[in-house]
């Protein structure tokens, strides 16, 4: 296989995407009472690499065609004709066989499980749904969201509100994300046959209000880690103030002069919350029992 080759398959995977994913998986079993075997925290984070990546890999099989009309996604190997189609079915399908037995029978039934129901919602329900309804963007939160309560599960072996609340926090920091992309990508999404919100009748002014709506409920939730005993004082003065910033610059998007430069830089925005909450969070964390 070619140099270039190896690079296309990579590009499939979406690894910058897979590395945030992975990110918060681990952060589930960081948070996550006791000590975990090297073992169970090396198969966690290995199938939910190929988990992603097989996720990522058939979406992109499945959306070539639209992928074609989208400046940012052109290149891409399958739209690009550098990669046959069935070629990329095969991998995608591989990937999905290995990872699921692999989390099932390495790590535990209920990681396997989240992951199977993560595969299926955004493969099989997600993705073609975002050509007929914007409401495919909360359905598509969901898998979106598993990642972390894997990683919980995987040291718990159950269900918790801390894991619950990990999955939350992913639910809702991916409407405001994924909002901001649309209002600056809207006619991208339009030529590409692909519904959003900022496209609907009124959808835009809408839409801000959402990443409005959505911020105040992810900052309440983050702030719930603390009662919890799982969040210390640094993260909550983290939490708060990071969440009050990102919250003030999504009030900006409301007033009539916010037009595609603020909302490019809400999407960067909440790379960096997200990114900065985990991290103080996994730092600054309560006893693990």
């Amino acid at each position: 296989m070619t140099a270039a080759a190896m690079r296309d398959y990579v590009e499939l995977a979406k690894p910058r995407i897979t590395t945030l994913v992975v990110f918060t998986c681990a952060s589930g079993l960081w948070l996550a009472p006791g000590r975990l075997p090297a073992r169970t925290v090396l198969f966690t984070l290995v199938g939910t690499v190929l988990i992603v990546a097989a996720a990522n890999v058939l979406n992109m099989y499945l959306e070539r065609d639209s992928d074609a009309l989208m400046k940012r996604t052109m290149n891409r190997p399958l739209p690009a004709g550098r990669m046959d189609p069935q070629v990329a079915l095969r991998f995608g399908l591989a990937l999905a066989a290995v990872s699921v037995p692999l989390l099932t029978f390495a790590v535990g039934p209920l990681p396997g499980l989240l992951a199977s129901v993560a595969l299926v919602s955004y493969v099989l329900l997600y993705t073609p749904l975002k050509r007929y309804t914007a409401a495919a963007l909360l359905v598509g939160a969901v898998p979106g969201a598993i990642p972390p309560l894997i990683g919980w599960t995987a040291a718990t072996e159950r269900l918790d509100l801390p894991g619950v609340l990990l999955f939350a926090v992913m639910f809702l920091w991916q409407v405001p994300h994924f909002l901001a992309i649309t209002l600056f990508r809207r006619e991208e999404y339009a030529r590409a046959g692909l519904v959003v919100q900022p496209n609907e009748p009124g959808g835009e002014r809408e839409a801000r209000r959402n990443i409005v709506r959505y911020t105040v409920a992810l900052v309440a939730v983050s702030l719930l880690f603390v009662p919890l005993g799982i969040g210390r004082g640094f993260y909550f003065a983290t939490a708060l103030l990071s969440g009050l910033l990102f919250l003030g610059y999504g009030i900006r998007g409301l007033r009539a002069d916010a037009g595609e430069r603020w909302a490019r830089n809400e999407f960067l925005f909440s790379l960096g919350y997200l990114t900065i909450l985990f991290a103080v969070l996994m730092l600054d964390h309560g006893p693990r029992g």
